[in-house]
């Protein structure tokens, strides 16, 4: 199988073309481009250029402004000139489009480029199940060409560029019925219009592979670079995760799904789809960029790596093999288990009644967040007797003391152990030692964690099948001089995959992985999103700790958000709320927060807040319930992709929202929900 990437260990970007639009170069040399789009109605010219000016003012290099209809389309011609003539000439707009050549047509006479949407342009979906020969095929892709082929060549007499956006939520039917609803048919989708296009020898196109899932979105995108490979196509790519959501959930998200691409060498312009106003849009967008630059010019002066490729998989979600241990009474790791998470102190031992305090904080803040694993740091002897006075505080209150000891002169023999908890060391013994340090943790009844490296795991590899698999953790802290922090984690899982032991990986996200060495919790959420949801969403990672954010409940907070994030493990309600745009039928963000406020405390259910049908019933199809916009104070409410209530009065719309969720037996009362955090 064909890497997506030049290597998974050291990030070198992906050469493409560049792609003119306007006068802002995207792809070929050209730096990441950021942008957004506009919320208004496009209509309503004045408030649509007021945006536009908002956002160029913030830094935003592209804008997007939705033409639904011929009317909106023909907007943009005086939306174009009043922005241009208050000096933002040099930012091009996008209109993006959907269902409507027609509309299409007119947009591409005053912007600099169109977007088309493959799975709704002149095309359909009804969720209607058909079984297509290849010649009824052959004529629906007839059909596409002559639909599509007159604004490809209206936007190459004009000089404008397209973006295809394919969208997970909004695949054809023809699309579902061939392939499903797979990333190979978001991939198929846009190589149809991409073949359409270069029939008639245009190729100023950008591409995008957009779904709410992380984990789709990046094997999406993945794949439509290797079937490009193949097929000679240098195209640049549009990131983002769309339907995110707002705040640190929608934060984390987005950087777990466009990081994990950046990472690779992936990725020419980028848009973070917050249900915010869109201005807040772009500092996570120039935050995200600024990594990704300093990534890969870090990386560029990394060795090329000769590690083999050979035993991954790319394109589909396989979690890596491993045996089941035991991380305390309630707490098993396994295949068949969610990541478990450990918190960082951030105490010395000396204050062990402080540290029980936060652990106790913690457990009643965020309720099923628990501190499950708690890290410690062992500075010399003297911290052993508060080691041994925490553990009798917390009791059973956590299931693991992780124990990490900051000076080899440290002895740990004679000490009383408590047995209300499980207790893991970690290791750095050179292999000599490991085989004695294995032997006490098996007459203890410990957890042994080594940090180690990929080359150690080779050099160790018969001593580390002769110990076996059941008393073993394998991490790292530090990025060593040949990748970067998530290659370090690929080729230390890949190792213990190529010497045959099963033993979990616990994933740290420590100050020495990150790409700027930045303070600020938005800087730090960024980078533990980009190196860690890159490693989860592929299936890698067992345990996960952050510790590069000097708060214990922010730590704690962000490792099961990430776990979230990456479809790992559900801990709360989530929630797939697109941005706003002039298509939107009530007030997003208003609307957003009251579903919150009121459904917050479910946890493993997934509601969808759709501000209309352009990509509700597909997106949803990930959704146990959604809330969508049909009509002006219309709400239609979807249990799945199915439409169950429809043109119900935005008045009473969240009420029959919370008799839906009841009727399906996931309504649980806050009351209720209190009372069992609390026992």
């Amino acid at each position: 199988m064909q890497p997506y990437c030049h290597s998974r260990f050291k990030a070198t970007r992906r050469e493409t073309r560049e792609v003119k639009v306007g006068p802002v170069g995207v792809g070929g040399g050209n730096p990441i481009r950021v942008q957004s789009m506009t919320t208004s109605l496009t209509q309503d010219v004045e408030a649509t250029v007021k945006q536009c000016i908002r956002l160029a003012e913030v830094g935003c290099e592209v804008v997007r402004i939705t033409a639904p209809n011929k009317t909106a389309a023909e907007a943009l011609g005086p939306i174009r000139k009043q922005f241009s003539a208050a000096g933002f000439e040099h930012v091009p707009l996008v209109a993006d489009i959907h269902f409507l050549p027609s509309a299409a047509m007119v947009a591409v006479e005053h912007v600099e480029k169109v977007r088309v949407n493959p799975g709704n342009y002149a095309d359909k979906k009804k969720f209607a199940v058909t079984e297509y020969t290849d010649a009824a095929y052959e004529e629906e892709l007839e059909r596409l060409h002559n639909a599509f082929s007159p604004l490809v060549l209206r936007a190459k007499e004009l000089g404008r560029a397209l973006r295809i956006g394919t969208n997970h939520g909004s695949l054809s039917d023809r699309i579902m019925n061939r392939y499903g609803d797979t990333p190979l048919g978001m991939v198929e989708s846009a190589l149809e219009f991409i073949r359409i296009a270069e029939s008639h020898n245009f190729h100023d196109i950008i591409l995008s592979m957009k779904a709410s899932n992380p984990k789709v979105m990046i094997q999406a995108y993945r794949l439509v670079v290797e079937k490009m490979n193949l097929e000679g196509m240098k195209y640049p790519l549009h990131l983002g995760v769309t339907e995110a959501g707002e705040g640190e959930d929608a934060r984390i998200k987005s950087a777990v799904g466009i990081g994990a691409l950046l990472y690779d060498g992936l990725g020419d312009t980028v848009r973070v789809s917050l249900t915010e106003d869109p201005w807040h849009e772009i500092p996570v967008c120039q935050e995200l960029v600024k990594r990704a630059h300093a990534h890969w010019e870090q990386s560029a002066q990394l060795p090329d790596s000769d590690r083999s490729e050979a035993h991954a998989n790319f394109y589909e979600y396989q979690r890596r093999d491993i045996v089941d241990l035991s991380f305390g009474a309630n707490a098993p790791i396994g295949n068949l288990e969610p990541p478990r998470v450990i918190t960082p102190a951030h105490r010395p031992l000396s204050e062990h009644a402080e540290i029980v305090k936060d652990v106790l904080d913690i457990n009643r803040k965020f309720k099923d967040a628990k501190v499950e694993g708690l890290l410690v740091e062992v500075a010399s002897n003297d911290d052993l007797p508060h080691l041994a006075n925490l553990a009798k505080a917390l009791g059973t209150t956590v299931e693991c003391i992780v124990v990490k000891c900051m000076s080899e002169d440290i002895s740990l023999q004679g000490m009383e152990w408590s047995k209300d908890v499980r207790w893991m060391f970690i290791c750095k013994y050179e292999e000599d030692c490991l085989e004695h340090a294995h032997q006490w943790a098996v007459q203890n009844d410990f957890l042994l964690a080594i940090d180690t490296n990929a080359q150690q795991v080779h050099a160790w590899a018969e001593t580390i099948r002769k110990l076996g698999d059941g008393r073993l953790v394998f991490t790292r802290t530090g990025v060593p001089g040949d990748t970067h922090a998530t290659g370090a984690y690929r080729a230390l899982g890949d190792a213990l995959k190529e010497i045959g032991t099963k033993a979990p990986l616990w994933v740290r996200v420590t100050p020495e992985m990150q790409v700027l060495q930045e303070d600020g919790f938005g800087n730090q959420l960024l980078e533990a999103s980009m190196v860690a949801g890159n490693l989860f969403v592929d299936g890698m990672g067992d345990l996960i700790s952050v510790e590069n954010i000097g708060r214990a409940d922010q730590a704690t907070a962000l490792a099961y958000n990430l776990l979230q994030a990456a479809r790992m493990r559900a801990t709360k309600t989530e929630y797939v709320a697109c941005p706003s745009c002039g298509r939107t039928l009530f007030d997003l963000q208003e609307v957003t927060q009251r579903i919150k406020g009121r459904t917050g405390h479910l946890k493993g259910v997934t509601i969808a807040v759709m501000g209309c049908i352009v990509n509700g019933p597909g997106e949803m199809a990930d959704a146990d319930f959604g809330y969508v916009g049909g009509a002006p104070g219309k709400i239609n409410l979807y249990v799945g992709k199915e439409c169950v209530k429809f043109n119900i009065p935005e008045v009473e719309a969240l009420d029959r929202l919370v008799d839906l969720i009841s009727e399906h037996g996931k309504w649980v009362e806050p009351e209720a929900v209190e009372e069992a955090a609390q026992v």
